[in-house]
């Protein structure tokens, strides 16, 4: 009998365990490429980008989208995006192409681009949804046309070498792979099309490639508690001796230049105030109450980030009590169950037009719901941290928590109505003897 033995990379092994996401074990980003009509000397073709993660999403400055050609190709024109660079098109001394550059780069357009050079889908800044969020924005769209290229299915030669920044790193992309030609449904839904030619392009997103900084934390409290707050030093710490422009006090003079001065650069590196901390987000989880047959729990978001509106964000909190919750406040909301016989995650968005912008830090950089649980006798209790989430994420990165034999006491409702008879008793003998003193 012969034995195979397989050999793996210690660190491959690493990566893969980086990327798999338990609450999202199916989440990709798809590129999806369909030549929709031939040229003389290449294709038209329209590039989709579909978000299938559920709670990560692309925000400012929005996608980033590269590849590497297969022969001297170049993009003769473009709508719903652009090259960020033209290249060495000296060899073309008439019709200059959009692109000579043999690894282009592309971006999004922005909104109010003029409509004749938009098509469906496209001039969206780059922020694309995620699929839970709204599912109708979780799509980008632009369409290029290519030349040099061959204009039959047996002349055409897939690219090569994708890579997605969205709008950081973090995202690894397979191979072009041929598939089955797109079927185009039209909008009055009695006639079919099909592409030329499709290939998808795969890409997921892995923790193992981005900046192993947190991001954000999380600070609790209890109506019976004092408040744990986020972990010292966190994301970052206070340096100002020699790195005084690490933060800002929000009553500093030169605040508001500071600002204006990152933004005219396009200085995309967070400016947070002064905390303890240093997070550009904090998430605060207070238990406000804790009734016979329910609890209620306050979450509040708060920005710290000078330099960030947090356009279509969102939180993620695991907690077993979300099997009962009964009604959440101010927020959008969706269980987020991969696995059916476990529903003990959800994510929380804000109304649009409403709260669904979390701006700058400063008074309005700030949003808030409340949660009412029902009380699941089999599995409810106040011992120990039960009260609090195991896990939060906002915008698809981790928060971090504070060490669990620091979180706040939370007595059952038995423990706290016995607590308020005897506050009242005593009450009422102070009354009692207050009174008598009096007359005596």
């Amino acid at each position: 009998m012969k034995l195979i033995f397989f050999k793996y990379n210690f660190f491959d092994l690493i990566s893969v365990s980086k990327a798999y996401d338990a609450l999202d074990p199916n989440g990709n980003i798809t590129i999806r490429w369909d030549i929709i009509d031939w040229m003389a000397d290449g294709y038209v073709a329209v590039v989709t980008m579909l978000n299938y993660q559920q709670y990560r999403h692309i925000e400012e400055p929005g996608w980033t989208l590269g590849w590497s050609w297969a022969n001297k190709e170049v993009i003769w024109s473009m709508l719903g995006g652009q090259a960020t660079e033209q290249g060495d098109c000296l060899r073309f001394k008439a019709n200059i192409p959009h692109c000579c550059n043999k690894d282009p780069t592309v971006v999004d357009l922005f909104p109010g681009t003029p409509h004749n050079r938009t098509i469906p889908n496209c001039c969206k800044g780059g922020v694309v949804s995620s699929w839970a969020q709204d599912s109708t924005n979780a799509v980008s769209s632009f369409q290029v046309s290519v030349g040099n290229s061959g204009n039959t299915n047996g002349t055409v030669k897939v690219p090569k070498n994708f890579s997605l920044n969205a709008p950081g790193p973090g995202y690894t992309c397979g191979s072009a792979r041929i598939v089955n030609p797109t079927r185009f449904v039209t909008p009055d839904g009695r006639r079919i099309t099909q592409a030329m030619m499709t290939w998808n392009v795969t890409c997921t997103y892995s923790r193992f490639l981005v900046d192993k900084t947190p991001t954000c934390c999380v600070s609790l409290s209890s109506f019976y508690d004092t408040i744990v707050p986020c972990p010292n030093c966190t994301c970052g710490c206070q340096n100002n001796l020699t790195h005084p422009e690490n933060c800002m006090n929000p009553d500093s003079p030169n605040l508001a230049s500071v600002v204006s001065g990152g933004q005219k650069s396009n200085n995309l590196a967070p400016l947070v105030q002064c905390t303890s901390h240093m997070c550009p987000v904090q998430v605060h989880w207070h238990v406000k109450l804790n009734h016979n047959d329910y609890w209620k729990v306050n979450i509040t978001i708060t920005n710290f980030n000078y330099r960030m509106n947090y356009t279509q964000w969102n939180l993620v909190v695991q907690h077993p009590a979300f099997d009962n919750s009964t009604q959440i406040s101010s927020f959008n909301h969706k269980p987020l169950n991969p696995y059916t016989s476990i529903n003990d995650t959800t994510m929380l968005w804000g109304v649009k037009f409403y709260n669904d912008l979390l701006m700058q830090a400063g008074p309005l950089g700030k949003v808030e719901s409340e949660i009412l649980f029902r009380k699941n006798k089999s599995n409810f209790t106040s011992d120990g941290s039960w009260g609090f989430p195991r896990t939060v994420f906002f915008n698809g990165d981790s928060c971090t928590m504070p060490p669990s034999d620091a979180y706040p006491f939370i007595p059952n409702s038995s423990i706290y109505r016995n607590v308020s008879l005897l506050m009242l008793l005593i009450s009422l003998l102070t009354t009692f003897a207050t009174h008598f003193a009096c007359v005596v």
